[in-house]
């Protein structure tokens, strides 16, 4: 069958031909596994959504929604250049739609839900003032890692250790060093964090 609309034949072709060309250079990529991608950033996307839409249930059935749609588009995931910003950037997204329905739904509540309310605006406009530029960052990660590795050699050590799942006393031992030392350099490493990570301190965790 002929199409009537030559303009739109046209249209039609070459968004074909654009879609072969990128999965020809998708399929040329080394792909992240995406059960990589999940482990990698699902705790951190989740405890950035809890601090805007406050409970855990909640942010997990957004963060799950993120990774279901990216699930659904795993053959063209890989082709995003941020990969961080662009998950972020749609948690976010997701946080603001959420927060807006609870407002609407909770807006026919009585009166004793109206500090969870008044959270949720203070949030909405929070997230809606938040920087977008920060998403377009040629790498959060790479930040991060910059940060840490701006911290003191032991303090690192100590720090490196904690993140990779060791107990406080199992830290100590590795390292030979008493359990209130290891206490006292988190702490720094912590507030060192906080400061250098400002703007980024709510992607770290």
């Amino acid at each position: 069958m002929k199409c009537r609309d030559s303009n739109l034949c046209k249209k039609e072709k070459w968004i074909n031909d654009n879609a072969m060309k990128i999965c020809e250079k998708i399929n040329k990529k080394q792909a992240m596994n995406f059960e990589e991608v999940y482990t990698t950033y699902y705790c951190r996307l989740k405890n950035f959504a809890k601090e805007y839409v406050i409970y855990e249930e909640d942010a997990e059935n957004i963060v799950q929604d993120i990774f279901f749609e990216l699930w659904k588009q795993r053959p063209v995931f890989v082709s995003y250049m941020n990969l961080s910003g662009f998950l972020f950037f749609s948690v976010k997204n997701r946080c603001i739609d959420f927060i807006r329905r609870k407002k609407i739904e909770y807006n026919v509540i009585d009166v004793l839900q109206k500090e969870y309310l008044l959270t949720l605006q203070l949030n909405l406009e929070s997230l809606e003032e938040f920087d977008n530029e920060i998403f377009g960052e040629t790498d959060i990660d790479t930040i991060i890692d910059n940060a840490i590795e701006s911290l003191p050699a032991r303090c690192r050590e100590i720090f490196v250790l904690k993140m990779h799942g060791y107990k406080q006393k199992k830290i100590a031992e590795k390292l030979g060093i008493s359990v209130n030392t290891v206490e006292n350099q988190m702490t720094i490493a912590y507030k060192k964090l906080k400061e250098y990570l400002k703007d980024y301190f709510l992607f770290f965790f």
